[in-house]
């Protein structure tokens, strides 16, 4: 079994954004596994880009792990350059997502 995690945020609701990054803040923190990848994509890059939240939540996992957002969504969004303020590395995503789960993370969306 797997005990590497990577939380793909894709949704644009606030509610469930924090969610899944309170989950991998926490599974950082208490060391639940080994590793965790975090990747914004889609209507969660704006919701990173501008709510105070989601932001904190991000400074805490990129001080221990990766965030990555979506490069193609965000410079079509006109994101990219506040995403990189607040922490997210902006990189195109696809071989990022698919070496991950080559690698043996499990993935979880949220």
């Amino acid at each position: 079994m797997s005990s590497k995690l990577l939380v793909l945020i894709a949704t644009g609701d606030r509610e469930k954004a924090i969610a899944g990054l309170m989950y991998a803040r926490n599974v950082l923190r208490f060391k639940w596994l080994d590793d965790v990848k975090v990747v914004f994509f889609g209507p969660s890059e704006k919701l990173a880009a501008f709510d105070s939240e989601v932001a904190w939540f991000i400074k805490e996992i990129s001080d221990k792990s990766d965030c990555f957002a979506c490069k193609a969504i965000s410079d079509e969004d006109g994101v990219s350059e506040k995403l990189q303020e607040v922490g997210i590395k902006v990189e195109y995503v696809g071989t990022i997502v698919s070496n991950a789960i080559k690698e043996g993370y499990l993935p979880m969306v949220w």
